[in-house]
């Protein structure tokens, strides 16, 4: 498996907004994410993270500021970045008349991966999943958990250096839950960066830093235990937060 250097930020966002007609999607978000550190991004619905790990990913081009991977321009840099990247959306593309095989070998067909090294690739992902059983399962046919597993390891075949994941156990059982988390702790622990958006604050706990981001702002960075500092969990503490953040606004609207 690739080693990757784990000092100094490998992502930056800068000042970045994104507009979609009258929504304005997100607002002047900045933040950093080191190398080799996992990075969760939490908050209420609609609050900008998909479009914010959007743009991250070089789906969507911001309408200001600036995103960096690795020194890269997501826009300008577009195809080098996708080179550096693995990202997976909510609803990752498996096919599921495809088996579990199938699906992995179509994705390292795309990457280019041939020979020995393929075979390598394929025992390892497919073997942290606990996927090497179901080679011959059709995709459509595993469980919630599996499939998201599945999905995993698709991403991970060309060894990215940052992993974007998009709420990728939402709706998942816990045991699942618990062991995907595994797999994302083992490739930290090799030095890959990983960019996470969660509905669970249970995992917001896993990571180096949180981003809580609200109505398209980024209101806070910082470990989870600083967050949750004066609390008595991490949720009460976010609560808090987004309420402040409300009341702010609602005084901002008629100038209390």
């Amino acid at each position: 498996m690739q080693k990757f250097p784990a000092s100094g930020p490998f992502l930056r966002v800068e000042g970045v907004s994104c507009r979609f007609g009258a929504v304005e999607a997100v607002r002047n978000v900045s933040l950093t994410v080191e190398r080799g550190a996992i990075f969760g991004l939490v908050g209420s619905d609609g609050a900008g993270k998909s479009t914010l790990l959007r743009m991250a990913a070089t789906m969507v081009k911001p309408a200001a500021g600036r995103i960096t991977i690795d020194g890269l321009d997501v826009v300008t840099d577009r195809a080098a970045v996708k080179d550096r990247i693995g990202y997976m959306p909510q609803r990752f593309g498996l096919y599921q008349d495809l088996t579990v095989e199938e699906n992995i070998d179509f994705f390292m067909n795309i990457f280019g991966i041939r020979g020995t090294e393929r075979k390598a690739r394929k025992a390892l992902y497919l073997g942290f999943s606990n996927l090497l059983s179901f080679t011959d399962r059709a995709a459509g046919n595993l469980s919630g958990g599996m499939k998201q597993k599945l999905g995993l390891s698709c991403v991970l075949v060309h060894e990215p250096k940052l992993l974007i994941l998009d709420e990728p156990t939402n709706g998942v059982d816990p045991v699942s839950r618990q062991e995907f988390w595994e797999i994302l702790n083992r490739m930290r622990e090799n030095g890959m960066t990983i960019l996470v958006s969660t509905a669970y604050l249970d995992e917001g706990e896993r990571c180096d830093r949180l981003g809580l981001m609200h109505r398209g702002e980024l209101l806070t960075t910082a470990p989870p235990a600083e967050i949750r500092a004066r609390f008595p969990n991490l949720e009460e503490a976010i609560i808090e937060r987004i309420r402040e953040a409300d009341g702010e606004l609602a005084q901002d609207a008629f100038n209390i």
